[in-house]
């Protein structure tokens, strides 16, 4: 297959996004929320109480990313990276203006793990872990949105 030229159907399927929204566990879904609201300009969707405390479902919006998230279900594995000692996965998010995106979060109390720069790959991007654990990457891309 090396050296072979790529079939056009092939270049076709490279083309073609799915959309996948992420599921957050978060422990205190209801102070993420808010702090998402804070330091990502969020706006919230849904939320629904469950009868025991717990929000068992929430949606946020973020710019044109939609967020799902829940407080922890222990009792069906659905843990926070608090309690798994952090997060396998990034969250990787587009917005308008990197710099200020990553200068309100920073100011709200989030960790910027890794400052705003531009990247090879034509995005200026930035890694921040918010204070729930949960690890992100903001990017603008060079050549606008």
């Amino acid at each position: 297959m090396e050296g072979e030229a790529m079939s056009s159907d092939a270049k076709e399927s490279k083309q073609v996004r799915q959309q996948v929204t992420p599921y957050m566990s978060v422990k205190n879904a209801a102070a993420a929320i808010e702090f998402y609201k804070k330091a990502f300009g969020a706006t919230e969707l849904t939320r629904i109480p469950m009868p025991d405390g717990r929000i068992g479902h929430a949606e946020i919006k973020i710019g044109d990313a939609t967020i799902m998230m829940a407080d922890e279900y222990p009792e069906i594995q659905f843990l926070s990276p608090e309690s798994l000692g952090g997060s396998a996965v990034v969250i990787h998010v587009y917005v308008e203006d990197v710099d200020a995106f990553a200068s309100r979060a920073v100011a709200a109390g989030a960790n910027l793990v890794r400052p705003v720069a531009d990247q090879p790959y034509g995005d200026r991007n930035c890694k921040i872990v918010d204070p729930f654990g949960h690890a992100w990457f903001f990017a603008t891309p060079k050549w606008g949105m």
